[in-house]
C-alpha cells in the first residue's frame, strides 16, 4: 500500500527545533556553559550525538566520566539548562504555520500530544513563551520513558496520551534520532528542515516520510488535505520520498 493513504487520527509533535527554531539558543548556552568547565565548543558530530538523547544520558558523556551520579548530571545539566531559559526569555517565536496547522487538526477533531527529550522545566518555559501552555497540554517526555530517543518509547507514549494507534499518527521531527524514533514507533514522519539540511534528512536510516521547512509548506503540500474542507477521511497525501518504496503484504 502507498504510503500517501494512512488515514491520520492524531499528530505528535518534538518541540525543541520543531514547534520552533530554538536551536541556536540551546547551542550559544551549551557553548556558555562548556567554557565554565573547560569543555569543548559545541560541534556538528557532538549536537547529532546528543540530539534526543537524555540529559542523565548527556553529561556523564561529555565530562567521559561514566560512573558520574544521576545528581550531579542532573545537577550540571540544570546549570546549563537555566542559560537557554535566560538567553532565550522573550525570544522565542512558533514556526511559520504552526498556529494554521493546529487550527486545522482542532476543526477535524484530531488530537495533539508532544514527544520531547527536555526537561519539565525547559518544556513549560518553551510552551509558555510560544503561548501554547494550555493548548498543548499532553506531553510525553524521555525522562519518563524507558529509553530515550532512537528508540521508539516517547512517540509510544505520546500516542497514548491522546488514544491514538501509532500507525494513525502523524509524527514531526527535526532531528535524526527523532526521526528514527518516531519511524520506529510506526507513525507516518515528517521532517523539520530547522536544524538539519534536507540532504541530511534524507540520509536518515530509515528517512522521513517527506521533508519541510515550515508547517506552511507543509500544508502547501504533504497536508494539503487538511485545508480541503472536501476531503472526509484523514488521509496523508501529497509529496513523498523518493527513497520510501511501497510495498505489498
Amino acid at each position: 500500500m502507498d504510503w500517501m493513504t494512512h488515514h491520520i487520527q492524531g499528530a505528535v509533535f518534538d518541540i525543541d527545533g520543531t514547534l520552533l527554531n530554538n536551536m541556536p539558543f540551546h547551542e550559544e548556552a551549551f557553548n556558555a556553559f562548556a567554557t565554565r568547565y573547560g569543555l569543548p565548543a559545541l560541534t556538528l558530530e557532538t549536537r547529532q550525538w546528543m540530539d534526543g538523547k537524555r540529559n542523565r544520558d548527556i553529561f556523564p558523556h561529555l565530562f567521559s566520566r561514566e560512573d558520574m551520579a544521576l545528581e550531579e548530571a542532573e545537577a550540571l545539566a540544570a546549570q546549563k539548562e537555566l542559560i537557554y531559559r535566560q538567553l532565550s526569555q522573550g525570544r522565542l517565536s512558533a514556526l511559520a504555520g504552526l498556529d494554521r496547522l493546529l487550527d486545522l487538526l482542532d476543526a477535524r477533531g484530531i488530537p495533539v500530544a508532544l514527544a520531547t527529550s527536555a526537561p519539565r522545566a525547559n518544556v513549560d518555559h518553551t510552551l509558555r513563551e510560544l503561548g501554547f501552555g494550555t493548548r498543548l497540554a499532553l506531553v510525553a517526555r524521555s525522562d519518563d520513558a524507558p529509553r530515550g530517543k532512537p528508540f521508539p518509547d516517547v512517540f509510544l507514549a505520546a500516542g497514548r496520551l491522546i488514544n491514538v494507534a501509532p500507525e494513525r499518527c502523524l509524527a514531526f521531527e527535526d532531528a535524526p534520532a527523532g526521526i528514527v524514533a518516531a519511524r520506529a514507533a510506526g507513525m507516518v514522519t515528517i521532517g523539520v528542515t530547522t536544524s538539519y539540511s534536507r540532504e541530511l534528512l534524507e540520509r536518515t536510516d530509515p528517512p522521513p516520510h517527506a521533508i519541510v521547512a515550515d508547517y506552511n509548506e507543509f500544508l502547501n503540500e504533504a497536508g494539503a488535505w487538511l485545508t480541503d474542507v472536501a476531503t472526509p477521511s484523514r488521509s496523508l497525501s501529497g509529496a513523498g520520498h523518493e527513497s520510501e518504496k511501497a510495498t505489498e503484504g
